[in-house]
């Protein structure tokens, strides 16, 4: 998979450069990956996989650093889905079991994300027991379907607008709607989002759930029995996780200790780490380690062991 997406992302890459050249910036330029941090534009041409789900991750960085919280439920509502994630320790956790992309069944990293198909244009049809909420859309056509502006398809804006969740397009199109009929449109959308924040939860300790992105008009005041908080800015929190984000380095692989200890074997992965870091762009004196995790194998000869390792520093410039 990362083999057949490596000539797209050279594309991409360059494309990006490309654009930036034409708007005058002569800047270094980095590319967000999937678990909150930065990497170089060589790097990501060879692993564009790691950009897999940086989108989401990019809004939970931004939003642990708005309000200053680093444990809580991210609910993102976004242009074509929800995504439900968690933060520990202002980083997006990650998916402690494989992950399915398109189908296939990786193992590589990834965030531990959970998506549905509920955002700002998603279509509300039928009534009482057909009611159905999403998963369809009439996507970026927003602006010319809902019927507060014009259109003839019912969304969940039109439903928002309708009980005074939000106040924008022409809110006389909607007036007429039956209020018992709104009501359990928005029962069903707290349904859907309270299913997917429990998902996200591991303990029951009552972490905030902040809400994030444009359509979060959406979200109820409380999911459960958690406090949702809307941070300032909470609409851009995208583009602020991307823009405060640091440079990674990281190693994972299986080393014998049967000639070395394992203070040696650690102490090389963190060097290999940080060189990646410096490599592509990291200040030497801000890197510091972020996780670190060493597994015995059993059933492996040379008492092998696998060793994951990674650094964070602040970008040069």
């Amino acid at each position: 998979m990362n083999a057949s997406l490596r000539a797209l992302s050279e594309r991409t890459v360059e494309a990006f450069g490309s654009a930036l050249h034409k708007v005058g910036l002569d800047c270094p330029d980095h590319i967000t990956q999937n678990d909150g941090t930065l990497m170089g534009c060589e790097f990501v041409q060879s692993y564009p996989v790691l950009t897999f789900a940086s989108g989401p991750t990019n809004s939970m960085r931004g939003v642990a650093f708005l309000p200053g919280t680093s444990d809580a439920i991210v609910v993102d509502v976004g242009g074509t889905t929800t995504d439900v994630g968690a933060l520990a320790k202002g980083f997006p956790r990650p998916a402690s079991t494989t992950v399915d992309v398109g189908g296939v069944r990786t193992n590589f990293r990834m965030p531990d994300v959970f998506a549905i198909g509920l955002v700002g244009g998603s279509i509300v049809a039928g009534e009482g027991d057909d009611l159905q909420v999403g998963p369809q859309s009439v996507g970026y056509e927003l602006t010319e379907a809902a019927l507060i502006f014009g259109g003839k398809t019912l969304t969940t804006s039109d439903v928002a607008v309708a009980l005074g969740l939000a106040e924008f397009g022409d809110t006389s199109a909607v007036a007429a709607l039956d209020p018992a009929n709104l009501a359990q449109v928005k029962a069903r959308i707290d349904e859907m989002l309270t299913n997917a924040a429990e998902r996200m939860r591991v303990s029951p300790d009552p972490i905030p759930v902040l809400a994030v992105g444009g359509g979060s008009i959406l979200v109820p005041e409380q999911i459960g029995d958690l406090p949702v908080i809307r941070p300032a800015h909470f609409s851009v929190a995208n583009a602020v996780g991307a823009a405060i984000g640091q440079i990674s380095g990281e190693v994972d692989r299986i080393l014998s200790l049967e000639s070395t200890s394992r203070e040696e074997a650690l102490a090389a992965a963190r060097k290999e780490a940080t060189d990646k870091a410096i490599a592509a762009g990291a200040k030497p004196k801000s890197i510091e380690r972020l996780d670190q995790e060493d597994v015995p194998l059993a059933y492996l000869p040379g008492n092998a062991t696998r060793i994951r390792l990674k650094v964070v520093g602040d970008k040069n410039g």
